[in-house]
């Protein structure tokens, strides 16, 4: 839908005041059709009755109706309580609570409010009628009118304001539609709402855009995989050739999205979704993104203070939502995929190959996956995790991580702060559990779940094995389960070495305060001394 906004004025006051008149009517009816709809009244009835109450024709009795529930169903699907909803907004119903407002800045405030609550009128569009019955844009010589019905055949124009700036300007597309839809008699519904703001009487326009109803650009070309992250706060793009193959890497920072104000996001969010729909039109590629139902923002108290702050300015559905209108009117192709696992896949698999961040990683994944390729396990990291010797050096690697997380525990005093190290304390468990598992489990059981999915004789292109995979590396060889420098795998992913990587030598810097020739006699050399492994094995420390 497009929305256009452009600004009413009269030849007489009458008419003005004609128009004034309905929208208090109508904004009364909808505040009392609300409340009906909260008693349980069904829509036929409630119709009836509000014709009769507020003498208002069926049409924008109907039209009360249909806008009071659709702000209940946007209630409830937010998690709000709809009875609760104070008509003109809580804000401003709070401010003028307070008794020690007066003069002009009380005077502007009940002005707004009495706007809000008692300044609307809104039309639904209807194609059998022209476009709109009850409020209709009519294009004459003197220039363009809105007619506007205040009930029993009477009817008021009011003149159409709108300045035209730019040559590709949506006004001059919609009267376009409208003056072909008068030749042709082929007309298309369009919804008015009228608002008063500010003590001036305004119109916005809505209408479905015409758009192509098949992709021009589709994913025979390629793909961009996209993929939002929170710390960096930052959008990770990643350019895909049709095998493939990575073409080009690029991010788009986000950080001017923090503490802003919400218009000011959405206006950010806006440009971002144009420079990367003008990105896919210049390189011919379609777009992949993740399909996301809820993003999970934290919970006060959790320890993560900072981290949450960002996930509240997370608008990445937002961003994605809006990637997608453009992408249609560009008629390129978008491609939602699952987004399960393709972090994990990329930190682990692409990250090290060809020395990308594990963010640029998971968006070449998304990408590959938009393109229908599927990603199987390196042969050498299979291996490993069938190693005895390696499993036993991870477990223990884990161990030595659980009891120090355990010691930190115990010194800290901070409540919030435990939070984190108890979650902490349950993942590491957990992961202990998984690598005793691999070799605990019988290899004669079902290899597949309720879901049918392999869970053991495990396929190399295995969720759950890129999962315990991802236990078996994290801790034991790069030290963290969250690690932005992932160099040490590449050499596990091409010789399946691990002891090379574990056990991989500290060099000490020569001592230059001993001199050789004074100790030589006595056999024995201080500068030299003993070269200790960073990463000891089991095998190592017998």
């Amino acid at each position: 839908m497009i929305t256009l906004q452009c600004k009413l004025t009269f030849e007489n006051e009458k008419d003005k005041q004609k128009l004034l008149e309905l929208m208090r009517q109508f904004s009364s009816c909808n505040r009392y059709a609300y409340n009906r709809l909260l008693e349980g009244h069904k829509r036929k009835e409630l119709k009836k009755h509000l014709q009769k109450v507020f003498n208002l024709n069926s049409r924008y009795c109907d039209d009360a109706i249909f806008k009071a529930q659709s702000l209940i169903n946007s209630c409830k699907e937010r998690g709000q309580n709809p009875k609760k909803v104070i008509f003109g907004g809580r804000k401003l119903f709070e401010k003028l609570k307070k008794k020690h407002l007066n003069g002009q800045q009380r005077e502007r405030l009940e002005q707004k409010w009495q706007e809000r609550r008692k300044g609307c009128l809104y039309s639904r569009g209807d194609k059998a009628k022209k476009g709109n019955l009850n409020t209709r844009i009519i294009i004459e010589k003197e220039g363009i009118k809105l007619r506007i019905n205040t009930g029993e055949r009477d009817w008021i124009t009011a003149n159409v304001r709108r300045t035209v700036n730019r040559p590709n300007d949506k006004w001059t597309g919609f009267i376009a539609r409208l003056l072909e839809a008068e030749k042709t008699g082929e007309y298309f519904p369009y919804s008015v709402e009228i608002r008063l703001i500010n003590g001036q009487i305004y119109a916005f326009i809505s209408f479905e855009e015409e758009l192509p109803k098949e992709p021009i650009i589709t994913k025979e070309e390629g793909a961009i995989g996209i993929d939002i992250n929170a710390k960096p706060f930052h959008l990770a793009l990643v350019t895909v050739k049709p095998d493939g193959n990575l073409q080009a890497v690029n991010r788009i920072s986000l950080h001017k999205l923090i503490n802003k104000t919400r218009n000011q996001r959405e206006y950010q969010s806006w440009q971002i979704a144009h420079q990367i729909v003008e990105t896919a039109v210049v390189q011919d590629k379609a777009i992949v993104i993740e399909k996301l139902d809820t993003i999970p923002k934290g919970n006060k108290g959790d320890g993560s203070k900072k981290l949450r702050k960002i996930k509240r300015q997370w608008i990445y559905r937002g961003i994605l939502e809006k990637i997608k209108v453009l992408a249609k009117r560009e008629g390129i192709q978008v491609i939602e995929v699952n987004p399960a696992y393709t972090s994990i896949i990329g930190m682990l698999k692409y990250a090290p190959q060809y020395s990308l961040d594990k963010d640029t990683a998971g968006a070449y994944v998304i990408a590959r996956k938009g393109l229908g390729f599927k990603e199987e396990l390196p042969k050498h990291y299979e291996n490993l995790i069938s190693d005895e010797e390696y499993l036993e050096y991870a477990i223990n690697k884990i161990e030595e991580e659980k009891q120090k997380t355990k010691e930190r525990l115990n010194t800290e005093k901070n409540s919030y702060k435990k939070k984190p190290l108890k979650r902490k304390l349950q993942e590491l468990s957990k992961q202990i559990k998984t690598l005793q598992s691999l070799n605990s489990e019988p290899q004669t059981q079902e290899p597949v779940n309720q879901r049918k999915e392999q869970v053991r004789g495990y396929s190399r292109s295995s969720y759950k094995l890129w999962q315990v995979v991802k236990v078996a590396l994290t801790i034991p060889v790069l030290g963290k389960s969250v690690v932005r420098d992932l160099s040490p795998l590449k050499s596990m992913q091409v010789s399946g070495d691990w002891d090379r990587v574990v056990k991989r030598l500290v060099p000490v810097a020569w001592d230059r305060c001993y001199g050789v020739d004074k100790y030589r006699q006595l056999g024995t050399y201080p500068h030299l001394k003993k070269a200790e492994y960073k990463y000891p094995s089991p095998k190592c420390m017998s």
